[in-house]
Formats: C-alpha cells, structure tokens, sequence
C-alpha cells in the first residue's frame, strides 16, 4: 500500500473505533444485559487500536538521532 492508501485506511479505522466506543457507551448507559456483546465490541475495539498503530508506525518510522 502507498502512502495515500495507507492515510485513508487509518482514517477508516479511526471512524470505526469511534463509532464503537459510542456504541459500547450506549450500550451501558442503557444498562444493556448483554454483557457479551458489549465485551466483543471492546474487543473488536482493541483491534482496531492495534491496527491503528501499526499503520501510524508505518507512516511515521522511529528516527534515530
């Protein structure tokens, strides 16, 4: 992937994450009884974090000075 392809990537991601960071905080504000579902959105939110960063590592390499 180029680097244009890997900016719009990262920012899909970051709008997904978001959106299930909303969407799990509905859930328990609305003291919802699915505890799974909710702990299988935070998963799938700590993925994306992960992907996330290894997509900011990739477009911002470490410099050593």
């Amino acid at each position: 992937m180029n680097e244009q392809e890997l900016e719009k990537r990262l920012g899909l991601l970051r709008t997904e994450h978001r959106d299930l960071d909303a969407a799990i905080a509905a859930l328990v504000e609305a003291g919802a009884s699915d505890q799974l579902q909710i702990a299988r959105l935070k998963k799938r939110k700590l993925r994306l974090k992960d992907q996330i960063a290894v997509i900011e590592d990739t477009l911002l390499p470490d410099i050593i000075a």
